[in-house]
């Protein structure tokens, strides 16, 4: 497998002007345009014929992520205002556990105005369910690109999630640049989002509705769902000249042992495997390279599958992908662990073959961006005609934008 490393991020990018951004979602989810790219050929049609699309028998995987209120504003006593904007747990294995804190929790945040926050705590009392609770929150440590901060509140009954939905907004992605609407809080979340944890959507998902998934289950197409929290490096623009210099995000992945378990049926039956969003297309793929280094983990009894930036390059390249997958389970049997918690850092460029996935479902992504690398390395040098087709027929682009559906060449 060529290694993407010598890429050069200028041979990804397109003129994408402002009026082509969508910055509210259409009144229907399923009526957003649907471009189908299969054997080099280019259909159009509509999310909510997407079952003529998939032959029976597949599996559609889905992220079922929710996406939490992660920023929140404090007021100083001099009246300045300090945005805290959380990342993901400090300390903790994954993001449900931190969620489920009471009491208190640390977190990695962003912080906008931390010269003007020196010492102290800040504090502002929320409503939750008509009572009065005190949030208070104290920087802990200045880190080079975030801060670690303490949050504290006066009701120890409250998990933190429940903190978050009554004291913070939407992070809706900068380039909307507007502020938060009513209509946001409903249609910037999947109709199955489940597991608090992301600070933006899983933005292929928010196309489906319950009668098109009720659609899809009637013609025979099978439905999983994974969970990979999306982190803000989702919108990390690629700065340096080569990949190799790029530091490609880390993110949290919770997988059960059963979804695992379909995935090798699926794949002996010779049954394609779609991924919605590149977020579930990242937790697929990790899961086979997961399998790759639980083989030798097996031998020497260690406890962690966590997937580095450029392991799928780097690691054996031998294995099936059932026998990776068996792999993954055997080690997850010999930990006693019936769901899969680790972090993955994979960065899926041209050069990369998929593993197990076939086809993804996905938006129309930034120019110059790592979701656009992994759109090529699924259509090739293709990429450019598909964003091109999009372009020369009004598709809407970005994450309230129109979406595709992608078949590997």
């Amino acid at each position: 497998m060529a290694h993407p490393g010598n890429l050069s991020i200028v041979d990804y990018t397109y003129h994408l002007p402002d009026d082509r951004i969508a910055i509210h979602p259409l009144a229907q989810r399923d009526e957003s345009k649907l471009l189908v790219y299969k054997s080099g050929k280019i259909q159009e049609s509509q999310y909510r014929n997407l079952a003529s699309f998939i032959p029976s028998g597949s599996l559609l995987v889905f992220n079922n992520t929710k996406v939490v209120e992660a920023r929140l504003l404090f007021q100083k006593h001099t009246g300045s205002t300090i945005e805290i904007f959380c990342l993901e747990p400090a300390g903790f294995a994954d993001v449900t556990t931190a969620m489920q804190q009471t009491e208190e929790v640390l977190w990695k945040c962003l912080v906008g105005g931390a010269k003007k926050w020196k010492q102290g705590p800040l504090e502002k009392t929320i409503d939750v369910d008509g009572n009065p609770v005190t949030l208070s929150v104290t920087l802990v440590e200045k880190k080079d690109d975030h801060c670690v901060v303490q949050f504290n509140w006066s009701d120890k009954h409250l998990h933190f999630a429940t903190i978050l939905h009554a004291a913070g907004s939407l992070p809706l992605p900068p380039y909307l640049n507007r502020q938060v609407e009513e209509e946001d809080k409903e249609r910037y979340q999947t109709v199955y989002a489940k597991h608090d944890g992301s600070v933006a959507a899983p933005t292929a998902g928010l196309h489906f509705t319950p009668e098109l998934l009720q659609q899809l289950q009637q013609q025979n197409i099978q439905q999983a769902f994974v969970t990979l929290h999306v982190g803000a490096g989702t919108f990390k623009p690629v700065k340096a000249a080569t990949m190799n210099e790029h530091e490609m995000h880390a993110e949290f992945i919770e997988v059960q042992a059963s979804f695992i378990q379909q995935l090798i049926q699926q794949l002996q039956n010779n049954q394609p495997v779609i991924t919605v969003g590149t977020t579930s297309l990242r937790t697929t793929e990790s899961l086979y390279w997961m399998g790759v280094k639980a083989h030798a983990l097996l031998q020497s009894g260690g406890a962690s599958v966590d997937i580095a930036q450029w392991d799928a390059y780097e690691l054996p390249q031998h294995f099936t992908a059932a026998e990776a997958l068996q792999h993954l389970l055997q080690w997850m049997q010999q930990q006693q662990m019936e769901v899969l918690l680790a972090k993955t850092q994979i960065i899926i460029a041209p050069g990369y073959q998929l593993r197990i996935a076939q086809a993804l479902v996905t938006n129309f992504h930034q120019p110059q961006s790592t979701l656009l690398l992994l759109v090529a390395a699924i259509t090739g040098n293709n990429w450019r005609t598909i964003y091109q087709y999009a372009m020369d027929h009004a598709f809407r682009f970005l994450s309230y934008g129109d979406g595709s559906l992608l078949w590997k060449d």
